[in-house]
């Protein structure tokens, strides 16, 4: 048995061992790179390292010519103007930090760094892996220090957060204070009131009575003004608009309770409703926060558009490459774009030759070779080769903001329950308003003192609030408790939506499959056994940057030299005295001195390994399913729900996948205008739909089902625009999903039911002037409790319900 590796704890095979001598042990590594990286380690005085860590590190990756190039461009002042900011002393850059594992990696991290000429400073925040980094630029370059970040194992790009999660978290900032604020308020101002309200201090001066209504008018002020301001903007809006919400009563209540107790201070009288007015607020902010907390989790990454849309681009006029914002480019421009680099614009191919991975487009998992005059788009990702490509569109007009605004007009239009719940919030908000003046009249007309008292409790008691608060708690509950299952709902009305769906389709690549190319199968052929031979492959493979070579990069390598890469073919190189060969099965024929060996049919690609004598081996890559995919698949249909594969991938290739994991029914080769075609022809036969997908080309059919759910691996713009994320992969956390989405709206209607309840036996109370309005603020507090707590509920862990275990997924609860 090998030994593992002292830095990463992967197999140390290397031929011959690789060893250091570390404090008289001779430590075994698995690659030169674990050993420079631990050589480093020991050099800086950072040996704590090894005696913390809690995880094995990552696996050190030698950074390739062209990889230091994309770092270096990191430095044109161009580049930096959107993640660079100038500060006291240096410049500071956010950064997303890959590969860390444990609390010691942060520990490394920021010792290496902090040994770096120029760092002035360097923290990793462990929850998000981002760093803040502050830096001399006289002293040193920004590249050089992501460099040495990669030294160790790890990867650093710029961090850019989109200007939609800026702005929900500033209203998620926003909204904490608002509550802070309320709710020190209703504490106060009822620590005020309650003595006087329960007779608890007797024989209480006039002169100390007037000096509490003013401290309470001081405390609830703040309150009215700044905490509930967000409902009077909205209550005059929706005036405006002539769509009533529940805003207009809430507004309505808050001011005329503040405005009639300001009043009572400065001018005197029996009643004031400051205690009210801090406690009706702070409620009403707490259903609001729920909502808002739920949509801040939502923003699960930083730039939602990064790695598909380029800022820059790099425009070649004669010998000469200037880097320009990608706005500057117009068609019939010549950008170049290197290995690995992102296409920003649709255009053709004017100089090289290189594979293009389209997955995030097309769905087609295999990278396609394009050749001068191939016709490429924006967000595929090149290969290999540097590729000259002539712009023909850019900006709005390529493909993939077509993709976005197909999105964007799917997601316009409402669903016909929204309408449903619209037009009757308006209608409850509508009688609520004309209620309350016609018992304020009816009580003044009986010549009562206390009519605006009762009006006050009127509006108090039949304010929704425990009605807002029914559906966020439950789903906010429903939603840490599938969080911790690796299953994210990032809208507010997903679960409940997911209670019908008796749909499922799914795309193929990177959904019911890993989304790259694997090792399924090798024959050997030749004199070499099969341990040899992928050495052999892998020491070849490891020079090249294309994604078949990266299917070796994790396997022990020999040590070949003087490899070249042929263009379109493959990968030539020598050992000792032999000259080996791998490629395409042309590529090696036309090297080897032997008949190609006749091999069976295969779904996938076969790679071919060979010397001048002799042919070698055979391996065949193909893109497998998920380990769960067949469990998931199975479990979903004995749950009574139709499983549909969709893929942009081509046909035969979607048919064997169907067939192995069981899928009833399998469309291949459909782009995303077909896809959401084929949703649409499944809800018009009153299918309700939940579409589980990763690629840019599923967002359009994602917008256009019921429910879409995006894998965690999915690109950051489809994460941010599905409605739920499962966030570990695991497809069989969908079927729990379903099951707690029936639960969810069990304990809805339970919540929506109470709320009703209460306000019938309120109403009247409240109307025939039986409840003070600081009790009903209390009564309209504790049936909110009422339905949080309830809400809760939904928290226990699976299994403690057994009931509906047994009830169809997707069926329709009895209401």
């Amino acid at each position: 048995m090998p030994d593992n590796c002292f830095h990463c704890g992967e197999p140390a095979t290397g031929e011959p061992p690789i060893s250091l001598e570390l404090d008289g042990k001779t430590r075994p590594f698995c690659c030169q790179g674990c050993k420079a990286v631990c050589e480093t380690i020991h050099q800086e005085g950072l040996t704590g390292f090894y005696n913390f860590r809690t995880e094995p590190a990552v696996t050190p990756r030698e950074l390739t010519e062209s990889e230091v190039a994309r770092l270096r461009e990191l430095d044109h002042p161009l580049v930096q103007r959107s993640f660079v900011v100038p500060v006291k002393g240096g410049q500071e850059a956010q950064l997303l930090i890959g590969g860390i594992t444990c609390a010691a990696c942060i520990w490394l991290l920021e010792n290496h760094m902090k040994q770096q000429p120029g760092v002035l400073s360097f923290s990793v925040n462990h929850t998000t892996q981002r760093a803040r980094l502050v830096w001399a630029q006289d002293q040193t370059s920004l590249s050089n220090l992501l460099i040495a970040i990669h030294e160790l194992g790890y990867t650093a790009r710029p961090y850019q957060p989109d200007e939609a999660e800026q702005a929900l978290k500033a209203e998620h900032r926003s909204m904490l204070i608002r509550l802070t604020l309320a709710g020190i308020g209703s504490f106060q101002s009822m620590m005020l009131a309650f003595p006087l309200y329960f007779n608890m201090i007797t024989s209480v001066d006039p002169e100390f009575v007037t000096f509490f209504r003013w401290f309470s008018l001081l405390i609830a002020t703040p309150v009215v003004f700044y905490s509930a301001a967000p409902f009077f903007r909205n209550a005059r809006r929706d005036i405006q608009s002539r769509h009533l919400t529940m805003d207009v009563p809430v507004a309505i209540a808050i001011g005329l309770a503040y405005a009639a107790s300001a009043w009572v201070t400065v001018a005197g009288g029996e009643e004031v409703y400051f205690e009210s007015v801090c406690m009706f607020t702070f409620f009403l902010l707490l259903g609001r926060y729920i909502e808002v907390q739920a949509r801040y989790r939502a923003g699960l990454t930083g730039n939602a558009l990064a790695g598909f849309h380029p800022t820059v681009a790099a425009r070649v006029q004669g010998e000469q490459t200037d880097i320009l914002p990608i706005h500057e480019i117009v068609p019939g421009d010549i950008i170049r774009v290197r290995p690995g680099e992102t296409l920003p614009v649709d255009g053709e191919i004017a100089r090289g030759q290189s594979t293009l991975n389209e997955a995030a487009l097309t769905g087609e998992y295999l990278p396609e070779t394009r050749f001068p005059g191939d016709t490429v788009h924006a967000g595929s990702i090149n290969g290999e080769n540097p590729l000259d490509i002539r712009v023909v569109k850019a900006g709005a007009n390529t493909r993939l903001s077509g993709i976005l605004r197909v999105l964007d007009r799917v997601q316009e239009d409402k669903p016909k329950v929204a309408m449903m719940a619209d037009r009757m919030a308006g209608k409850f908000v509508g009688r609520v308003l004309i209620l309350a003046p016609v018992v304020w009249i009816g009580w003044w007309l009986a010549g009562a003192d206390n009519a605006f008292d009762i009006t006050l409790s009127v509006l108090v008691v039949t304010c929704p609030c425990a009605l807002s608060l029914a559906t966020p708690t439950a789903i906010t509950s429903a939603t840490v408790k599938l969080r911790r299952l690796g299953f994210l709902p990032t809208r507010g009305h997903t679960l409940e939506a997911m209670n019908d769906i008796d749909t499922v389709v799914f795309d193929k690549t990177g959904t019911l499959t890993r989304g790259e190319l694997a090792l399924v199968d090798q024959d050997t052929t030749g004199s070499l056994d099969k341990e040899a031979c992928r050495k052999l492959a892998a020491g070849l493979e490891k020079h090249s940057e294309h994604p078949i070579a990266r299917v070796f990069h994790g396997f022990p390598a020999a040590a070949v030299e003087d490899v070249t890469n042929h263009l379109g073919g493959g990968l030539s190189g020598s050992l000792g005295d032999h000259v080996y060969f791998i490629g395409h099965k042309s590529f090696v024929a036309d090297h080897v001195n032997a008949l190609p060996p006749s091999t069976s049919a295969h779904d996938g690609m076969e790679i071919w390994l060979g010397s001048e004598q002799e042919w070698l081996a055979c391996y065949r890559l193909d893109d497998e399913p998920r380990a769960d995919a067949a469990a998931a698949i199975e479990s979903l249909q004995q749950a009574g729900i139709h499983t549909v594969l969709l893929s942009g991938d081509r046909s035969g290739h979607v048919s064997s996948i169907a067939r192995r994991l069981g899928i009833e029914e399998a469309i291949g080769e459909a782009s995303p205008e077909t896809k959401l075609e084929v949703l649409e022809q499944l809800r018009d036969q009153g299918r309700h739909i939940m579409m589980v997908g990763d690629g840019l080309n599923d967002l359009p059919s994602m917008a256009g089902a019921g429910v879409s759910v995006a894998m965690g691996s999915a690109a950051d713009l489809t994460q941010m625009k599905a409605d739920a994320v499962l966030l570990n992969g695991q497809l069989l956390q969908l079927v729990e999903a379903l099951r707690t989405s029936r639960k969810t709206r069990k304990i809805i209607r339970q919540n929506l039911i109470w709320a009703l309840i209460y306000n019938l036996c309120a109403l009247p109370l409240a109307a025939a002037g039986m409840v003070a309005p600081w009790l009903a603020a209390i009564g309209m507090s504790i049936s909110s409790l009422v339905v949080v707590l309830n809400a809760l509920r939904l928290g226990r862990t699976p299994g403690s319900e057994p009931d509906s275990i047994n009830t169809p997924v997707g069926a329709r609860v009895p209401s």
